[in-house]
C-alpha cells in the first residue's frame, strides 16, 4: 500500500473536529432545559417544606417558612432565565431538535404550571383559610385550573408553531412579534414575584386580613388562567434589537434592568411582570375601543 493511501486511511479513521463540536452544541440547550426542570423541582419542594412549617404556627416556624417560600420563588425566577436562554441558544447555534421542543414544554409544565400552583396554595389561601371550608376548596380548584390552563397554553403554542398561518398567497407565516395568550412563564413568574415581594405566608396576618388577601390571590389565579387560554396578544420581544442600531440600546437596557433587579429585586420584578400582563390587556381594550369608534362612524 502506498504512503498516500495509508495517510488517507488514517485521516478517515479520525472523526472530524467540526462534527464533534457540532454534536456537543446540541447538549447546550438541553442543559439549560435540565436546569429549568431542576429549578421547578426545587420550587415545589421548597413550597411543600414551607407549608409544613406553616402548620406549626409559631413565630419562628413562620419565619423559617418565609425563607423556604422566598427560595422557591427565586428558583422560579431563575427558571424564567433558563427557559429564555435554551430556545435562543438553540436558534443561534442551529441545534433545534424536535425532542428538545417537547422537553422544553414538559419542563414548563412543571416549573411554571405545577410549581406556581403549589406555591400559591401553600403560601396563600392554603395557609390562611380553614381546611375544608368552601373558600379553601375553591382555592384548591383554582390552583388546579391554573395548571390545566397552562398545559393547554403550551399545547396550543406547539401546534401554532408547527402549523404556521397560511396567507392568501399560499405562503406560510409565523407571527414572531406576538404570543397568543399570556405566556406561562410570565403567569407563573407573577406568583413568584409576588411571593418574593412578601415571603411571609398569609397566615402570618390576622384572620380577616388573611381572608381578604386570599380572595385577591384567588382572583389573580383565575384571571391569569383565563389570560393564558385567551386570544389576547402579548409581545414576544423576539424582534427587539434585530437591527444594528437597536443592539446597542438592547445591551444597555439589559444591563440597566439587571442592575435594578440586583439592587431592588422585590420591587422591580413584581413591577415588570405586572406591566407585561397589563400591556396585553390594555392593547386589547384599545383595539376594541378603536373598532367601536369605527363602527359608530360608519
Amino acid at each position: 500500500m502506498s504512503v498516500r493511501a495509508l495517510k488517507e486511511e488514517e485521516d478517515s479513521a479520525q472523526p472530524p473536529v467540526r462534527r464533534g463540536i457540532k454534536k456537543g452544541l446540541y447538549a447546550v440547550p438541553s442543559a439549560f432545559t435540565a436546569a429549568n426542570i431542576g429549578m421547578g423541582f426545587y420550587a415545589v419542594m421548597g413550597a411543600l417544606r414551607g407549608f409544613q412549617l406553616v402548620e406549626g404556627g409559631t413565630q419562628t416556624q413562620l419565619e423559617a417558612a418565609a425563607v423556604h417560600f422566598d427560595n422557591a420563588a427565586r428558583a422560579i425566577g431563575w427558571a424564567v432565565i433558563f427557559d429564555a436562554l435554551d430556545g435562543r441558544i438553540a436558534r443561534l447555534t442551529k441545534t433545534t431538535t424536535e425532542i428538545g421542543i417537547h422537553l422544553d414544554s414538559l419542563a414548563d409544565v412543571l416549573t411554571f404550571g405545577i410549581a406556581p400552583a403549589v406555591l400559591a396554595y401553600a403560601w396563600g389561601y392554603g395557609a390562611a383559610l380553614s381546611e375544608g371550608s368552601k373558600a379553601h376548596v375553591l382555592g384548591w380548584f383554582l390552583s388546579f385550573m391554573f395548571l390545566i390552563c397552562g398545559a393547554f397554553r403550551l399545547a396550543r403554542f406547539n401546534v401554532q408553531a408547527s402549523r404556521p398561518r397560511v396567507l392568501a398567497e399560499g405562503i406560510a407565516k409565523v407571527d414572531k412579534k406576538n404570543f397568543v395568550g399570556l405566556p406561562i412563564p410570565m403567569a407563573g413568574g407573577f406568583f413568584a414575584a409576588l411571593v418574593h415581594f412578601s415571603p411571609y405566608p398569609l397566615s402570618y396576618y390576622s384572620a380577616a386580613t388573611g381572608r381578604l388577601y386570599s380572595g385577591l390571590l384567588m382572583g389573580a389565579v383565575a384571571l391569569l388562567s383565563a389570560l393564558m387560554v385567551s386570544n389576547v396578544k402579548y409581545s414576544s420581544f423576539k424582534t427587539v434589537g434585530s437591527g444594528r442600531r437597536g443592539t446597542r440600546f438592547v445591551i444597555l437596557g439589559i444591563a440597566a434592568v439587571g442592575m435594578l433587579v440586583w439592587l431592588f429585586s422585590r420591587y422591580v420584578l413584581i413591577l415588570f411582570v405586572t406591566l407585561y400582563i397589563l400591556q396585553g390587556l390594555l392593547a386589547r381594550l384599545s383595539s376594541g375601543f378603536r373598532m367601536l369608534l369605527r363602527t359608530k362612524r360608519v
